[in-house]
């Protein structure tokens, strides 16, 4: 089992590291008077993870209000 979760892992890599070369072109984001020029593939990495956070925090206020109405 050790071996699949290595292949797994290596093949995540692998994707991620062919994404990200795939994906060099430089965009501008504007962002009120902000303006960041950063490669596509670091910023979609950037949103995801941004996504992840404030999703998992969704996640647990939902819990929480969940809770608290049933007490």
């Amino acid at each position: 089992m050790r071996y699949v979760y290595t292949f797994l892992i290596l093949l995540f890599v692998a994707v991620v590291a062919i994404f990200a070369i795939q994906n060099l072109r430089l965009v501008t984001l504007n962002f009120l008077a902000l303006h960041v020029t950063m490669p596509l593939s670091l910023l979609i990495v950037g949103i995801y993870l941004l996504g992840l956070v404030s999703g998992g925090a969704l996640v647990a206020l939902i819990k929480r209000w969940i809770r608290g109405a049933s007490r």
